[in-house]
């Protein structure tokens, strides 16, 4: 197992209620077996202090699957299990595990000359992506918006929460009104209210035009979330923090949202998304993926409610052949495995010593 620490630069800084994101710390991982596949992904760690602890904790847990038969679904099992009495695999222990659980599903569909999806039971297709941008203001967004309409997105999404209701307002207002009527709009609060705000901001975007409202309050208060979901006409969307098949079904059970965004590095990897899509199934509720856009075109095509693929381009510096958006949909590629290939000379200049 290697993992590359690399730090890249995003096209356009990121801006949530949280602050601003200039670039993307990713952790780059090389599962190696003894039959000669590699299998690969990538850990996006927000932070680029987390980069050390992250490849600790994966070389730690890597050094238990030497010598034994790759399954993915035990390999996750198994390293679920270590973390029992730590109260489960959950933050940077839930990203490693899905990272190599990611990996090993990797090596899995290389050796068999198959796409991910095609394994999965699938075949890569044409999925529907929204382009995510950050905090806009008025102005900004009646610039910025009439790019994504040109590029082909038929829905685009804006981070809102600013310090007053009325700005939010303003910045909806103004993005409606840079987009065409049927491409689709969407908000992003970023777990930025309490439950009370919540309900005043959100009701005041029914009938702005906007196609849901993403985690409004903390991304585990579901008692909040169903208040939020119960009393507002526009779709609630929550999800990318998710840290378990098991609490996703809690919120579906308490009505939290409307529509589900599992994070593959967050609920488990391609283990967790696949019983994480099942419960979407069973439930009737539309499932659309949080970043990661290599491995949710390929997750997204075998998901039964397949709703949006989110188009965030994180890795694209470092990859030899990026994925690419085609008039607004993102296709897998089909080539054996997720597709992903590092770039040598770009990992080289990006990587954190």
């Amino acid at each position: 197992m290697r993992a590359t620490p690399v730090v890249v630069p995003l096209e356009t800084p990121l801006t949530t209620a949280s602050g601003t994101m200039p670039e993307a710390p990713l952790l780059l991982v090389d599962l190696e077996t003894e039959q000669g596949v590699t299998g690969r992904s990538y850990v996006f760690a927000y932070q680029a202090l987390m980069l050390r602890p992250l490849r600790d904790l994966i070389a730690g847990l890597a050094e238990a699957l030497i010598g034994k038969t790759l399954v993915p679904g035990d390999l996750n099992q198994a390293l679920r299990g270590r973390f029992r009495l730590l109260g489960g695999a959950v933050g940077l222990a839930g990203m490693a595990v899905s990272a190599l659980d990611t990996a090993a599903w990797d090596v899995v569909a290389v050796a068999a000359g198959l796409p991910l999806a095609t394994l999965l039971g699938a075949r890569p297709r044409p999925l529907p992506a929204y382009d995510s941008l950050g905090m806009l203001t008025a102005a900004q967004a009646a610039e910025r918006l009439p790019l994504s309409a040109q590029r082909g997105f038929r829905a685009v999404k804006i981070k809102i929460g600013w310090a007053a209701l009325a700005q939010d307002v303003q910045v909806v207002r103004a993005a409606r009104d840079a987009l065409p009527d049927a491409i689709e709009l969407m908000v992003d609060f970023n777990q930025s209210l309490d439950v009370t705000e919540a309900l005043r901001r959100c009701r005041a975007l029914d009938g702005e035009g906007v196609a849901w409202i993403e985690e409004p309050v903390r991304c585990d208060d579901f008692e909040g979330a169903a208040a939020v979901t119960a009393a507002v006409n526009t779709p609630i969307q929550i999800g990318e923090n998710f840290r378990s098949v098991q609490e996703m079904a809690l919120a579906l059970e308490r009505r939290a949202c409307d529509l589900v965004m599992p994070d593959p590095q967050v609920i488990g990897g391609v283990t967790g998304w696949n019983a994480a899509a099942g419960l979407a199934a069973a439930a009737g509720v539309r499932c659309s993926g949080h970043i990661h856009v290599e491995t949710t075109a390929h997750l997204l095509a075998a998901t039964p409610t397949a709703h949006y693929l989110e188009w965030l381009d994180l890795a694209s510096a470092v990859l030899a052949e990026p994925q690419r958006v085609v008039q607004g949909q993102v296709t897998a590629p089909d080539r054996p495995g997720i597709g992903l290939a590092w770039d040598p000379a770009a990992v080289a200049r990006y990587r954190l010593s």
